[in-house]
């Protein structure tokens, strides 16, 4: 009889350490509606989450769940505690952005898969009943919402709101010192690949509110969003600074100098084309504050040296 209680005794305390060691799953929100429009039931906040976009990823860890995440996409590559969970194998990549493998995402076994929903494969994971929420924010006050409802899913409403706080009070603080200043016109340039024909932002994108916020006037003041404008349009407009995005190093522009037709606008003649970093305003991360400041130092240096 002593021996079998000292078994069961045993068996107590082998139970109540696995108990202790065991992550805790929590109950999730329930029903949550998407940027789609979908309502999605969450019944347990996820423990294993895959990102299919940057922009998501970024929000993610943002949040402190870099320990959660299991699957990003070859394009996700910030922040650097992200690359050093992927060169430690905690991390899957499962895919080019836009061209993901269904088969890695599932290997991947997520309870949640974020998606900004242009990746085709988004369908597919729905079909097989797969937990997918959509984040496509229209707008920064998409991108704050976006920030909450990562937050709301994934019981990380306090750091979540903290977070979108801080934003707030970085973009209110940029629009309190460009409100009323003259604003120059801006033309962004995405690519110039063609420089008789550059892509462009219209109102829409998040690029022309960054513009706006920054005191600067788009020279663009119809959509769509993201369209190649012609050089006639844009010799018309003769806009007084020229911004385009460098991307790791690399610059989308080219040297306009030495082409006929844009060397004389005004822009090109007064030296007042710029460039900034592309993830930091075209991401819809936290990030996109930080694209806002660099916008507002460039259109208006002397606000913000």
């Amino acid at each position: 009889m002593k021996r079998l209680t000292l078994v069961l005794v045993a068996l107590a305390l082998v139970l109540v350490l696995v108990t202790a060691c065991a992550p805790a799953i929590l109950p999730g929100p329930g029903a949550i509606t998407d940027d789609w429009g979908r309502t999605v039931n969450i019944a347990e906040t996820p423990q294993r989450i895959v990102s299919l976009a940057p922009s998501i990823t970024e929000i993610l860890f943002a949040l402190g769940l870099g320990d959660k995440v299991v699957g990003v996409t070859d394009r996700c590559d910030y922040p650097p505690e992200l690359l050093d969970r992927i060169n430690a194998g905690e991390i899957q990549r499962v895919g080019g952005y836009f061209m993901t493998s269904l088969e890695a995402i599932i290997a991947s076994k997520p309870r949640v898969v974020f998606t900004d929903g242009h990746d085709p494969v988004g369908v597919q994971l729905e079909g097989l009943g797969v937990t997918m929420m959509v984040l496509q924010p229209q707008d920064i006050a998409g991108i704050l919402g976006d920030i909450e409802l990562v937050g709301e899913i994934t019981g990380k409403e306090v750091a979540a709101a903290e977070l979108v706080a801080e934003m707030e009070q970085r973009i209110g603080a940029v629009a309190a010192r460009t409100a009323g200043v003259e604003r120059p016109t801006v033309l962004y340039i995405i690519d110039a690949t063609d420089p008789s024909s550059p892509w462009t932002v219209g109102p829409g994108s998040f690029i022309d509110a960054l513009i706006t916020l920054a005191g600067g006037e788009n020279i663009v003041k119809v959509p769509p969003a993201y369209f190649q404008i012609s050089l006639e349009e844009v010799v018309a407009s003769d806009p007084q600074m020229i911004i385009g995005p460098v991307s790791h190093g690399t610059s989308f522009l080219p040297d306009f100098e030495s082409l006929p037709v844009w060397q004389d606008m005004s822009a090109v003649e007064e030296e007042r084309v710029y460039l900034v970093e592309d993830d930091l305003v075209s991401r819809f991360g936290p990030r996109i504050v930080e694209g806002l400041e660099e916008m507002a130092r460039i259109i208006h240096p002397e606000l913000f040296p």
